[in-house]
């Protein structure tokens, strides 16, 4: 069964990836909040269906399509030992301050959920590197 949810028009269009971000104030009154806000925060979702009912939008100001999403992988980086193709992990964001790595944006950024399980689905050969020394690689997971 696809996962529904509400989606401003302009971005409604079968392919449109985003991350949930969750809902804001002013949905904390919408009578359409228990159909929109059923996504996992921090989760990356790709549009699969548009369907031709639409809904007002406090939030965007504007009309909001029904939509049908699932979710799609995401990079980011584990431990090495745990970094198992199927395996189900729990991922969260590294108090890390080295901006300059390149692993940071997938490692400690506020892009990265503050606690989730991932499903992983690829590992990359070569280890992921870390400025401050841990031992990670780098996946692609749901």
């Amino acid at each position: 069964m696809p996962e529904i949810t509400l989606i401003a028009s302009s971005e409604a269009r079968e392919g449109y990836e985003f991350i949930y971000q969750g809902g804001a104030p002013v949905c904390r009154t919408c009578p359409y909040r228990h159909a929109c806000l059923t996504l996992d925060v921090g989760r990356n979702y790709a549009v699969t269906k548009v369907r031709p009912i639409t809904h007002p939008c406090a939030l965007q100001e504007s009309e909001a399509h029904v939509v049908e999403v699932k979710p799609v992988a995401r990079a980011l980086v584990v431990d090495s030992r745990s970094a198992v193709v199927g395996s189900s992990v729990e991922v969260a964001r590294y108090p890390c301050r080295r901006l300059d790595c390149p692993n940071w944006w997938v490692c400690a950024s506020p892009n990265v959920p503050a606690k989730q399980r991932f499903r992983i689905e690829r590992v990359e050969a070569e280890p992921a590197e870390c400025r401050i020394g841990r031992t990670l690689k780098r996946v692609e997971a749901v």
